[in-house]
């Protein structure tokens, strides 16, 4: 895979024409609240034409572009695809009513109680894990007790962590998982999450724009990169701001 590339030599490049633009979230366009360098002129440039797919499991469609329309990105719901969200209605529409042991923030709460899923950490029938920043021992171990009982786990995405503004890894699902998976090591657990292709599929069918016809921007080629590829889409690795050419060690100090 090509070395990574800043997003000025992406909007310099030959990719801005494309119909649709399919971007990963953090580390990519924003860190937090931080807007990376050059997504500004990226929204402006292709705003249209962009859509985000991304592995947040935080947030839903609806309150992620509220935050970017609070720090000047405008995007509509409907071009912002979440693993999260994602997750929930793949299991309304697959298993409508189902009893769940959902661990997650507030957002993906209230949208399971909207899909009419039961919220049910006594007797599940099947356990999700998204990003839960309250996730507590005791709910590891509750966690663990159900995946050694053979309840099936559902992880929103596997990412064991993404990055903050300054780089500093920041503790994702996959890493909370990683503490289950180590209680009970036989655990299994599925994702639709990247680098699943399920979303960038979604966002080109939503487009309706052929795989040959768009381009997906990210930092992570283990996860952006293998969903891009197992979608057809040419995939544009993007380098995490603050990231440096290493320096010689320095000898004779």
């Amino acid at each position: 895979m090509a070395h990574p590339i800043r997003l000025q030599q992406f909007l310099d490049g030959p990719w801005t024409d494309r119909a649709a633009l399919l971007a990963d979230l953090d580390g990519c366009l924003v860190s937090g609240d931080t807007v990376l360098p050059e997504v500004p002129d990226l929204f402006k440039r292709c705003g249209d034409r962009l859509w985000v797919v991304s592995n947040n499991s935080t947030d839903t469609a609806q309150t992620l572009s509220a935050r970017l329309g609070g720090l000047g990105l405008a995007l509509p719901p409907e071009r912002v695809l979440l693993a999260g969200e994602m997750t929930l209605r793949a299991l309304h529409r697959t298993r409508p009513g189902a009893r769940i042991a959902l661990y997650a923030s507030d957002p993906l709460q209230s949208l399971a109680q909207e899909l009419d899923l039961l919220l049910d950490r006594t007797a599940p029938e099947r356990v999700v894990l998204a990003r839960d920043p309250a996730l507590s021992f005791a709910d590891i171990a509750r966690i663990a007790e159900c995946a050694n009982a053979g309840i099936p786990v559902t992880l929103t995405n596997p990412d064991t962590s993404h990055p903050a503004a300054d780089g500093t890894p920041v503790p994702e699902t996959g890493a909370l998982w990683a503490a289950v998976s180590a209680i009970v090591p036989q655990a299994q657990a599925t994702s639709l999450g990247k680098p699943a292709p399920d979303m960038p599929r979604e966002a080109l069918r939503r487009a309706g724009v052929a795989a040959g016809a768009a381009v997906f921007i990210g930092d992570t080629a283990a996860t952006d990169g293998m969903a891009a590829a197992a979608a057809g889409v040419e995939f544009v690795h993007l380098a995490r701001p603050g990231h440096a050419p290493a320096r010689p060690a320095m000898t004779g100090v």
